[in-house]
């Protein structure tokens, strides 16, 4: 007698044997972002474009329009079209985008994304909130620069589930992201997290969870460097800038590079790196904590260390 299984046995037994984490794979069409700052809005953005549905959230009205202009900004998505291959109708990708000052509404996503200010006790709030209102099998990736992934899944009922993506600005241009592995990060979850940038065209780097990662304790070293620069009066901003771009072809310098990140996220990144680590070298500059106390946070505010049309 033969053992061959008919073919409609043998797919129904292939499907069956798919594990919960494969399906949750396939089936992550709905992306919720916490955070609509520059990278959070970045993200909504890229995700929005590749077809996700995408649910931003903020708590604050202002940021949130301030968000839907810059993805409504038709010259500014042409130009990234003439750079990738993905081409998306503008008034589509912001029609994918639902914006919102609650998180109740990502009790539809499917997987979620945070990028509030690179505060513990703010995202520790955010975590508890956002554990009890999303799905059990939804898994939530921490877009921070050197908060532990660890500390934030320990918050969760889900820390198998919790992975670190962090997103380089401009989030739509950048081909690559870091990916953090938390103690309790599952594989599935790395797998998926992975798989998932895969389909906005990114690639993942996994890197170990110590503060700063791989990107921050390198960056935000140079940075700080940069304005220690500055403040000892060796050199002008613009030609620290020019040394680094013509010196050894960086595309920005750092003090540039540092006014596009925000100067009060360097701030906040330098702070977390020397408590973390307690080491003098990151003590941040006074110069920098200076110019963030006046207000001069760079592109967002229209002053850092340079001036910017807003």
């Amino acid at each position: 007698m033969s053992s061959a299984m008919p073919r409609e046995k043998r797919e129904e037994k292939e499907v069956d044997t798919m594990t919960g984490d494969d399906r949750n794979r396939m089936n992550i069409r709905t992306i919720g972002v916490v955070g609509a700052g520059t990278i959070g809005r970045g993200v909504a953005h890229t995700f929005a474009e590749h077809g996700f549905d995408v649910v931003l959230t903020d708590i604050s009205e202002a940021q949130l329009a301030d968000a839907r202009k810059a993805i409504a900004e038709l010259q500014r998505l042409q130009r990234l079209y003439t750079k990738r291959e993905v081409v998306a109708d503008p008034a589509a990708v912001l029609d994918r985008i639902t914006f919102d000052t609650g998180l109740e509404p990502l009790e539809r996503a499917d997987f979620v994304l945070e990028n509030v200010t690179e505060d513990w006790d703010v995202k520790h709030d955010v975590y508890l909130r956002l554990d009890r209102i999303c799905k059990p099998d939804v898994l939530f990736a921490v877009n921070t620069s050197a908060i532990s992934i660890t500390r934030v899944a320990a918050v969760t009922g889900r820390p198998d589930r919790v992975l670190g993506m962090h997103f380089m600005n401009p989030v739509p241009l950048m081909p690559m992201v870091e990916v953090i592995r938390g103690f309790h990060t599952s594989e599935q979850t790395m797998a998926a997290g992975l798989e998932l940038l895969g389909r906005i065209g990114k690639e993942g780097v996994v890197v170990a969870d110590l503060p700063g990662f791989i990107t921050n304790r390198v960056l935000m070293l140079t940075v700080n460097e940069a304005v220690f620069c500055v403040q000892d009066q060796v050199a002008s901003a613009k030609d620290v800038d020019r040394i680094f771009k013509g010196c050894f072809g960086h595309k920005m310098g750092p003090l540039e590079t540092g006014d596009l990140i925000g100067l009060d996220t360097i701030l906040n990144s330098l702070t977390v790196l020397f408590e973390s680590y307690r080491d003098p070298k990151y003590r941040p500059a006074p110069l920098l904590q200076k110019m963030v106390h006046a207000g001069l946070l760079g592109v967002k505010s229209g002053r850092g260390f340079y001036e910017y049309a807003r």
